[in-house]
């Protein structure tokens, strides 16, 4: 019997597949756009890249998958490597919220015990050791991140489209769980004499640590069993017979394919969605030094919404067709409209929005264009609804002084309370030749005595700014 194998986006045979499956259900009677067969619009949307194996994706995954059939239960799994998801990791929940708008039961697995291994895919080195108190912290994070942005899309993104469609249930979870209680000589007698030494030495991630100088440890070469026996263990526990994970899990969906087919004699499935990658080619994320975080109180709901309104026209008809919930003759008709007026960058705008509404929810939107506003447009209104957490967030590096206002206090005074100018003549000048400015307003006398709603604003904050980076947030006391 042949080895099971990859249908792979792009190649002959998956293209035929998508418009096969495209035209199939185009003949059938006009239905709600759940109902259009998942894995063709989510590979017309490229948000399906790999089906695994692919004569599942012929066959036996699209019966699964058609409307009418009982849900199906798929999971994907995150290790808990940080306290939070990064824009990474968002395809892959992108690829859990379709299916559970298309009626299917998700599961959401925190790798609260595989992050102490590490998974050597696509890496050089081994990771640093996690303690399981560390591992246990960051697997609440994730968990409380992902369900973030479950409640996010089941408040604001489903009540439009839902109708009278179900939306599938959600569950998190962590591999510690059952990870972390099985024994170590049960675990080898029962999956390692299921999984062949030849497949998992042949996988590409494992041959490039073993020619490499450090070499590989048996820690990491044990990964993917892990990650195999999740499988098992949600198809045995919740009827899980559908994997997601990002293009370079690849190889471990196999491991699980092969244990849980082995063991439980059921066809099982694996799919994966494209890595994100930065202008140079590099893998979004944590390891690369380039992540940019989903949890607040690391990237700034105004920082992520400002890394995809920045996106090139190159890179972002591709990215609204895989991060938003658009229609795609929208996103045609807006790219339409972006060729005739490229200036007012309508298609980053709208991916900006709708990912960090997903993300951040309505408020974290709101904050993100009010920072917008106050820090590329002067916007004095903005600013002065801005609360000190987003001010903060936008001026990171800006120091922050708690002042109070005292009699006659002049620009010199609060330039100096704040240590923003040199003593003497030089400070002097500075003001003098123009240097500095108070909530986007320039002065250029130094005595002007400080003036509440003009040099204050009404949320009791001025941004001082001196030459033309320097800023420096001072916070009223007791006006």
């Amino acid at each position: 019997m042949a080895a099971p194998t990859v249908l792979r986006a792009g190649s002959r045979r998956a293209a035929g597949l998508w418009r096969g499956l495209s035209r199939r259900l185009h003949h059938q009677p006009q239905r709600a756009p759940a109902a259009q067969g998942l894995l063709a619009a989510q590979g017309e949307r490229g948000l399906f890249q790999e089906v695994f194996p692919a004569q599942g994706a012929e066959e036996g995954l699209p019966a699964l998958l058609e409307p009418g059939q009982p849900p199906q239960t798929v999971y994907c799994g995150f290790d808990a490597t940080a306290d939070s998801l990064h824009v990474g990791h968002l395809l892959a929940v992108l690829g859990l919220l379709h299916f559970q708008r298309a009626g299917h039961n998700v599961i959401a697995l925190v790798g609260g015990a595989t992050a102490r291994l590490g998974d050597p895919s696509g890496r050089a080195k081994e990771r640093e050791p996690l303690s399981e108190e560390l591992a246990r912290e960051h697997a609440l994070g994730l968990r409380e991140g992902l369900r973030r942005l479950f409640d996010n899309h089941r408040l604001l993104f489903w009540p439009a489209a839902g109708g009278a469609r179900r939306l599938g249930e959600v569950m998190l979870q962590d591999n510690a769980w059952w990870l972390g209680r099985e024994p170590v000589l049960g675990f080898l007698c029962g999956v390692g004499g299921r999984l062949r030494m030849g497949t998992l030495l042949s996988r590409q991630s494992c041959q490039a640590r073993l020619r490499s100088a450090e070499g590989m440890s048996l820690a990491e070469f044990l990964y993917p069993a892990l990650q195999a026996y999740d499988f098992l263990h949600l198809h045995r526990h919740h009827g899980c017979r559908i994997q997601l994970g990002g293009a370079d899990q690849m190889g471990n969906i196999m491991s699980g394919y092969e244990l849980v087919t082995k063991v439980t004699g059921e066809d099982v499935f694996g799919i994966t969605v494209p890595l994100i990658t930065s202008t140079t080619g590099d893998k979004l994320g944590k390891s690369a030094g380039n992540a940019v975080w989903l949890n607040r109180d690391k990237t700034s709901p105004f920082e992520l919404y400002q890394f995809f309104v920045r996106q090139p026209d190159s890179t972002v008809e591709r990215y609204l067709k895989l991060f938003t919930f658009l229609p795609l003759p929208e996103i045609e008709h807006m790219m339409e409209m972006h060729a005739k007026e490229p200036e007012k960058w309508g298609p980053q705008k709208r991916l900006a929005a709708e990912v960090t509404k997903l993300v951040h929810g309505k408020e974290g939107l709101e904050s993100a264009k009010r920072c917008t506003k106050a820090l590329y447009y002067s916007n004095v209104e903005a600013l002065e609804a801005m609360s000190d957490q987003e001010l903060q967030e936008l001026f990171r590096e800006a120091p922050f002084a708690e002042l109070m206002l005292e009699p006659g206090m002049s620009v010199l005074d609060l330039c100096h309370k704040a240590n923003a100018i040199p003593d003497g003549p030089s400070g002097y000048r500075k003001i003098t030749d123009g240097g500095v400015s108070i909530n986007y307003i320039q002065v250029t006398n130094p005595e002007t005595v400080l003036v509440i709603g003009q040099h204050i604003l009404k949320n009791g904050v001025s941004l001082l700014k001196i030459g033309k980076k320097n800023f420096y947030i001072i916070k009223w006391l007791q006006l």
